[in-house]
């Protein structure tokens, strides 16, 4: 199984929705509640190389972006692989 990662806000309708598909697809995440924490929220702009929205999603330390890109990844046909890998 994948190691999911997402950076995210409590109130972010984005987060919210990309977190509901990978609760449809009983995926396991870590969430890194960046609301009101800078340090972490600098370290999420570390890894995604400058992004700064939330959500940002990662999946085995593999950036792939927001909500979104993940979607369109579901879309594809390529998110379940990703995550099962």
């Amino acid at each position: 199984m994948a190691k999911v990662e997402i950076y995210s806000w409590v109130t972010c309708p984005y987060c919210k929705k990309a977190k509901a598909l990978l609760d449809a697809k009983n995926i396991e995440y870590t969430v890194h509640n960046i609301t009101g924490n800078d340090p972490e929220r600098i370290k999420m702009i570390e890894r995604t190389g400058g992004a700064s929205s939330v959500p940002q999603i990662f999946i085995n330390d593999i950036h792939y972006g927001g909500c979104d890109d993940i979607h369109a990844l579901d879309a594809k046909g390529e998110l379940d692989g990703l995550l099962n890998a």
